[in-house]
């Protein structure tokens, strides 16, 4: 199946996603951060990344970022619990805000494992038909 980078700085969503993903046949790699998360691209090849927005130090934008610095084509599935509650001053929504900036898909935590699964195997299949396509051209 496919490698799968998963960055985020809760350790228990780390695990979770980790236990679906391998559950469902694929190898997972953990980064707890932001530049932990750029050091693995940096030095190991994956399928798909999956990124947290809202972590300390290095944010997930800015990760996101760096991906397709280091890997223009790999695809980055951005994810988020975090919800503004303060209805008199409007914040951009993250998740959107993601995908505008490179992210191939977007989950809002918390999300199902068939959700999870679902755009991992979009990613790999979008990734499979560029490819595809790139050597057909």
């Amino acid at each position: 199946m496919s490698r799968i980078l998963v960055v985020d700085d809760d350790t228990a969503v780390r695990a979770a996603i980790k236990t679906v993903l391998e559950h469902d046949g694929h190898e997972v790699t953990l980064a707890a951060n932001g530049r932990a998360g750029v050091t693995a691209v940096q030095s190991q090849t994956f399928d798909v990344v999956i990124c947290d927005i809202f972590m300390p130090g290095m944010d997930g934008i800015e990760t996101i970022h760096a991906f397709h610095k280091i890997n223009p084509h790999i695809p980055v599935i951005a994810m988020s619990g975090f919800m503004f509650r303060d209805g008199q001053s409007p914040a951009p929504d993250y998740l959107t805000l993601s995908t505008k900036l490179g992210a191939a898909y977007s989950l809002r935590k918390p999300f199902r494992p068939h959700e999870l699964l679902r755009a991992v195997r979009e990613c790999t299949a979008n990734a499979a038909g560029s490819s595809k396509a790139k050597q057909a051209g």
